[in-house]
């Protein structure tokens, strides 16, 4: 029994009487070369060179004389070929490289698999005409240059191909089609004196697959596949889809070699199946697992392998492996646009694009300087400019910052000119600017000997000198929203590589690095649908049936590729744990993947698994209520408070909770303000109470007449602007959502306007006062201090000779709030607030001008066409003496369980 398929493969060629020193050794991946060289270095008596072993793009390189390309070389030569086939001027790099990408797989999909381009290509144009959308004979210029596009795509193919060609460079594809002619056109067959090994491969395109045959049907060369017996022989296991089709198709097969497969998928083995709610705790969930094997004799640490289905969890990961484990070994590059670091020269990158001739846009300033590496700029030297600008901005209502802000913080001087410089950034200033930064970063950082802060600080450093030098060749990078894209591109392609041991300790890795290796224990986590297998993602411009017309590969196979990793992984090892997450979730795929329901219908698997669903062990404790005694201080300040005055919203503040009583009102602590960028509810409450007052105090004390009222309509454009610019300063009233806030309140004042016309048909209105305040000294039985009340009133009038007293609200009311059928609910449930509120304002009239026959009512501006909402006891609109006695009584009873002190102050939970 061989522990790995490598060990295996160097047997078999010893048994073949063949010197292992002397063979080409090609794999599918460089990592598993360094793995076969230890294997080799092991059985060897004395020091030789090592022989060759290279990974199958090397290999396929050596036999066309061309480079690999980067990436970003390849689309921006992709779009200068693309320029030059004058499709649509308009178009400029930012919105290409979104769509670039998608072709440039296309293109090298279609050269791996050796269709010729011009068929394909001439087919989909075909297509895209029969399909084009538009119902009219005659083409919108839109659906032009989309058929333009897709007709001159064999032009751009071959242009861009040529282009490659002179530069000696190429994309993987390409080169795979200049190799495979290369070795078509080797006339004399070529006698090598060393075997070629090929090794471990399973999904070959039709290039790769050209290339091995070619030389296996020379001679003198050999293959392995690691495929077991148990999917080889099973006609419709995915996880030999591949193999299978080679024995049926290559001619090699067909003339007498044979495929020879292992046997150990069905050997002892424990696999351990759990389900883990949500991704993040399945880190925390393999940390638990790791330190549990980590202290079994049994196993052994160095031939374990956590494999990460899904890549984004390695940070989460790092933080939650073991301490206990002495070596860890990462064999998966991070992608850099998974850093915090990115998101910093993202926030920086956003604030110049949001950047107006008003100055940069305060949710893009906040964003960016509470990112962790603005604090850390911001340091004393500083003046901590971050944690002052923040609360800056919030508390004077800053929508957008410029220059005149930032000079209130001279100590930040320098730093603050590199983030907000004052001429608008091109890209090249806003790399250097980036490099500026970094380079403050790295003096800090040094300073704290933070190695891997350094490390990411690095890698950002040669990824804006590689921007940079892109700029420099390119002449259609104007502007910062071209580099955006540019950016967020090389940023997602480039990884912070970890330099470890590959062949010591414990090993993380993403699943295409565990190619050719086997672990005695394997941990697989979030093996979900979507993710392993990854399912239908179809970035592409091939349709499906295209695909399988050609012969090119489509999600289906795909996913026998994933399907054929997971089986080959778990196939000699002794002990798997795999983990998936439980709650289906849109963007991290849904329901345990088939790969788990395969295994547990598996037969022959079922005296080997164990499924289990991982509960986190949650106790809960019922919070307590907080309770707050009423101390002597409390009573001093509570005492002082009374002397102010209590207001009906502070008295309401304490039946709703009177917790918030003595933060808000005791304590005066109140929310910390956000930035108003959608106007806030008592702002606009203001604005219309401010409006109503100018326009109507000309009024007080007259009958109101149709023509006054008419009068005031004129009026209320420019009062309401006045208020606003009161309320509001600096905010622009004539384009975005302030425009439409300033429209609702000019047109709920005209509304109530128009009501009052209608009003003046039939009764006589006189106004009597307007926002007037009023206070009143009270004497509660059983207190030994004085209690003022006290309130502003927002309208008096007369309405037919009966005195009404009148609140506005912009808020939702309902009638019920205004209906008083128990008066125990009137000091019990906030519900009541309003009708509460609409009694102590006539309490306070009553008491002021001895009239106690009044009417108390709230006009909603959401509901006017409703009219006052009067107050009511049991259907009675009208406010007498004794309804205002019963609520005095309430009111007393109140104030003394305020002011009481062994009552302490208690929670309300909604």
């Amino acid at each position: 029994m061989h522990h790995t398929f490598l060990e295996y493969v160097l047997d078999d060629l010893y048994n073949k009487q063949l010197d292992i020193t002397n063979c080409i050794y090609v794999l599918p991946s460089k990592r598993s070369g360094t793995f076969l060289k230890k294997h080799i270095s092991k059985r060897l008596e004395k020091n030789i060179f090592s022989p060759q072993v290279l990974s199958i793009q090397e290999f396929i390189g050596n036999l066309s004389d061309l480079n690999q390309a980067s990436n970003i070389d390849l689309l921006l030569l992709l779009f200068r070929v693309y320029k030059q086939s004058q499709i649509d001027e308009s178009d400029d790099f930012a919105s290409f490289i979104n769509w670039g990408q998608t072709l440039l797989q296309d293109f090298n999909e279609i050269d791996g698999y050796l269709i010729p381009a011009s068929d394909i290509l001439n087919y989909l144009s075909a297509i895209k005409e029969i399909n084009h959308w538009s119902a009219r004979k005659e083409k919108t210029e839109l659906v032009e240059n989309y058929l333009q596009l897709w007709k001159n795509l064999e032009t751009i193919y071959n242009n861009f191909y040529e282009a490659l060609l002179e530069q000696k460079k190429g994309y993987q594809g390409l080169i795979q089609r200049e190799a495979v002619k290369a070795i078509q056109h080797a006339h004399s067959k070529e006698t090598r004196k060393n075997p070629i090994v090929f090794v471990g491969f399973n999904a070959l395109n039709a290039a790769e697959s050209t290339i091995i045959q070619y030389y296996l049907e020379q001679g003198n060369s050999h293959i392995y596949w690691d495929i077991d017996s148990y999917f080889l022989n099973d006609p419709i296991h995915d996880a030999g889809l591949f193999v299978r089709d080679y024995q049926y198709n290559w001619p090699y097969y067909r003339h007498g070699h044979k495929i020879e497969p292992q046997n150990n998928f069905l050997q002892d083995k424990n696999i351990r199946i759990t389900g883990v709610p949500k991704s993040i705790s399945q880190t925390k969930y393999v940390g638990q697992l790791l330190q549990e094997i980590g202290n079994k004799e049994s196993i052994n640490l160095s031939r374990t392998a956590l494999v990460l289905a899904d890549e984004t969890l390695l940070n989460p990961m790092l933080n939650a492996v073991p301490s206990s484990i002495p070596e860890v070994n990462i064999t998966m590059g991070m992608p850099l646009n998974k850093t915090v670091l990115y998101s910093f020269f993202v926030n920086f990158l956003e604030l110049h694009l949001n950047v107006s001739e008003r100055g940069w846009f305060f949710k893009r300033v906040l964003e960016l300087i509470s990112n962790p590496y603005t604090l850390t700029l911001s340091s004393e030297k500083q003046g901590n400019f971050a944690q002052r600008l923040s609360k800056d901005i919030k508390e004077n209502n800053l929508l957008y910052i410029n220059t005149e802000t930032l000079e209130k913080y001279p100590k930040a001087k320098e730093l603050l000119a590199i983030i907000f410089p004052e001429e608008t950034l091109s890209p090249m200033r806003w790399i250097n600017n980036c490099l500026m930064l970094i380079d403050r970063l790295k003096n800090i950082y040094q300073q704290e000997k933070n190695a891997l802060e350094l490390e990411y600080l690095y890698r950002f450093y040669a990824l804006f000198n590689q921007l940079g030098q892109y700029l420099d060749k390119v002449d259609f990078m104007g502007e910062l929203k071209s580099i955006k894209n540019l950016f967020k591109q090389l940023a997602s392609m480039e990884t912070l590589d970890f330099i470890g041991q590959p062949l010591t300790g414990f090993q993380i890795m993403g699943m295409l690095e565990s190619r050719n290796l086997d672990f005695e224990t394997v941990i697989i986590t979030s093996v979900n649908e979507g993710i392993l297998p990854s399912g239908k993602s179809n970035n592409s411009f091939i349709p499906f049936d295209v695909k399988q017309d050609y012969g090119l590969p489509t999600y289906k196979e795909k996913d026998a590729i994933y399907v054929y990793h997971f089986y080959r992984l778990i196939q000699r090892a002794k002990n798997i744990y795999i983990t998936y997450n439980t709650e289906p979730d849109v963007l991290e795929g849904g329901e345990k993947s088939r790969l788990i329901t395969q295994l547990l219908t598996d037969k022959n698997l079922k005296n080997h698994i164990t499924h289990t669903i991982a509960t986190p062990k949650i106790s809960i404790d019922p919070k307590p209520l907080i309770q707050i005694e009423k101390d002597d201080k409390f009573m001093e300040d509570l005492k002082a408070f009374a002397q102010n005055g209590f207001s009906p919203t502070s008295l309401t503040n304490y039946i709703r909770n009177p917790i918030d009583f003595y933060t808000r009102n005791i304590l005066k602590i109140n929310d910390l303000e956000e930035v108003e960028e959608n106007i806030a509810a008592n702002t606009f409450g203001t604005i219309i109470h401010d409006s109503l007052e100018q326009l109507y105090t000309p009024l007080i004390n007259q009958e109101l007449t149709e023509a006054s009222i008419k009068k005031l309509k004129t009026q209320v454009q420019g009062v309401v602007l006045h208020h606003f610019e009161k309320n509001l300063s600096g905010v622009d009233v004539s384009k975005g959502k302030f425009l439409l806030v300033y429209n609702v309140i000019l047109k709920y004042l005209n509304n109530f306007l128009d009501d009052e016309l209608e009003q003046l048909k039939h009764h006589e209105i006189k106004i009597l006062a307007l926002e007037e305040r009023y206070e009143e000294f009270i004497s509660v039985p059983g207190l030994d201090f004085p209690i003022k009340i006290k309130g502003t009133l927002d309208r008096v009038d007369e309405f037919d000779g009966t005195v009404r007293i009148i609140d506005y609200k912009t808020g939702k009311v309902e009638a019920k709030n205004v209906k008083i059928t128990d008066w125990e609910t009137l000091i019990a449930d906030y519900d009541k607030s309003k009708a509460f509120q609409l009694l102590c304002y006539a309490y306070l009239y009553s008491k002021k001008y001895r009239i106690s026959d009044v009417q108390a009512g709230i006009i909603s501006f959401k509901h006017l066409g409703k009219g006052l909402f009067p107050f009511s006891e049991d259907k009675d609109t009208r406010i007498h003496s004794d309804t205002l006695a019963t609520f005095e009584n309430y009111l007393f009873q109140l104030i003394r369980e305020i002011c009481n002190v062994s009552v302490p102050l208690t929670e309300k939970i909604d």
